[in-house]
């Protein structure tokens, strides 16, 4: 039987690292890469505890956050062509010039 607190843990960490990431780093690929690893996270806390009580509601919830996610990065992606097409640089300090 696997031990709930190491998935918990190893979540934990991720969530953390990603957390960190998002607050310090300027690159906006980079901050979207912290966000999607803050995702898989609670990823997998869901799926360890959806394992442990043994019912699938936690699996269900991975399937619409990996939706999410996958329309994040796409809808990030073109965000981040059009945003270096007109700027040449895709710096989050950069983003403020494009305020109205």
């Amino acid at each position: 039987m696997d031990n709930l607190n190491n998935y918990l843990l190893v979540s934990a960490v991720l969530f953390s690292i990603g957390t960190i990431g998002v607050l310090t780093r300027k690159n906006a690929i980079v901050v979207f890469m912290c966000i999607e690893m803050m995702l898989n996270a609670v990823n997998l806390s869901f799926v360890a505890l959806s394992r442990h009580l043994g019912n699938l509601d936690g699996q269900v919830f991975v399937f619409f956050i990996m939706t999410v996610a996958a329309a994040e990065a796409a809808v990030g992606l073109a965000l981040f062509i059009s945003f270096f097409n007109n700027r040449e640089s895709i710096d989050i300090d950069d983003a403020n010039l494009m305020k109205w």
